[in-house]
């Protein structure tokens, strides 16, 4: 089968990988611990692999993956991680998919899904990689909301040509009804104007605890040119700003730096007519109450009750290292 070839490249592995035939000595060096299995046959240095964050981790793997099976079509979060889409923790199974007639089984770390159609595959930097909108549908059809929503809008950024109509489309005509409803919430509040897995992740704890729609990426105007802020996230009812503070806004910076440039920023916001900046980060989403407590404490209050059923999944799936649900139809 010919595939779309994109002229973009995957995501590489964030550490050398090594086949058995290129190792010399592999069982002496895994015995000593010098060498680690990311995937039957496959090795990296266990040092290297040590400093690994969880998202890094199993992208190493799914590049494992790839050396074994050279024709895999990648699906899921494994297709999401090879396009630099949004990854939570380190997901349990490898996600491949194969042809309709085949048998959805799971073997050593590889979870391999069956569709009544295969979906949209494209051959990126010399891998078989599911389409972008096929990612988003898949996700929101089959993960958390909060985790579609982030696929969703990250894909929508990337990608300005997809839209909710897009996505909703493609949900639509989906052989199966598995999961269309589900992924509906997704698509009617998929946004491109984030631009953190953060920030999309907040909108959708910001709704389930019952707070006003903010808007996203709101200017805040100084008195010169190129002297302007901007907020993550934005009230005008109330003139309140929030901010995703995630472990990349502050890159280079050490704690007592990143407070300074934190408070004189809100310093100058207030001079400009912000009431309050709430600020929170993945911590505090996860445990959903610090949010609750750091809007309130700008002055927001909520319009509807919380949906408690919402917020407690959202605690579970942000403080789990792989997701809730097994082998799926995709189509």
């Amino acid at each position: 089968m010919t595939h779309i070839r994109e002229k973009v490249d995957v995501v590489p592995s964030p550490v050398a990988l090594f086949r058995r035939a290129d190792t010399p000595h592999a069982d002496r060096a895994l015995r000593a611990k010098e060498l680690i299995v990311v995937g039957r046959g496959v090795y990296a240095d266990a040092v290297a692999w040590s400093a690994l964050r969880p998202w890094e981790r199993y992208l190493a793997k799914v590049h494992a993956t790839a050396l074994r099976y050279p024709e895999a079509r990648f699906v899921l979060e494994s297709a999401a991680a090879l396009r630099g889409l949004p990854v939570i923790g380190e997901p349990a199974d490898v996600h491949v998919v194969d042809e309709p007639l085949a048998t959805s089984r799971a073997v050593s770390g590889v979870r391999v899904h069956t569709a009544q159609a295969l979906p949209d595959i494209r051959e990126v930097g010399g891998l078989l990689v599911a389409a972008p909108e096929e990612i988003a549908v898949d996700m929101a059809r089959l993960r958390h909301h909060a985790i579609g929503l982030a696929v969703a809008g990250m894909v929508m950024r990337q990608h300005p040509e997809i839209d909710p109509a897009a996505l909703r489309e493609l949900n639509r005509i989906r052989r199966s009804s598995r999961g269309r409803r589900h992924a509906r919430w997704v698509i009617e509040r998929a946004t491109g104007e984030a631009e953190s897995t953060l920030e999309l992740v907040s909108l959708a704890a910001i709704e389930w605890l019952g707070f006003p729609e903010p808007e996203l990426q709101k200017w805040i105007l100084g008195p010169d040119a190129g002297r302007d802020d901007r907020l993550d996230f934005w009230w005008e009812a109330t003139r309140t700003g929030g901010e995703a503070d995630g472990d990349s806004k502050y890159d280079g910076q050490d704690a007592a730096a990143m407070l300074r440039t934190r408070r004189d920023r809100d310093a100058r916001l207030l001079d400009r007519g912000v009431s309050a900046t709430a600020h929170w980060g993945w911590t505090d989403v996860s445990r959903v109450t610090p949010l609750r407590a750091a809007l309130l404490a700008a002055g927001l209050k909520p319009e509807r009750p919380e949906d408690t059923a919402e917020l407690r999944s959202l605690t579970r799936v942000l403080r789990s290292t792989s997701n809730p649900t097994g082998t799926a139809r995709l189509q």
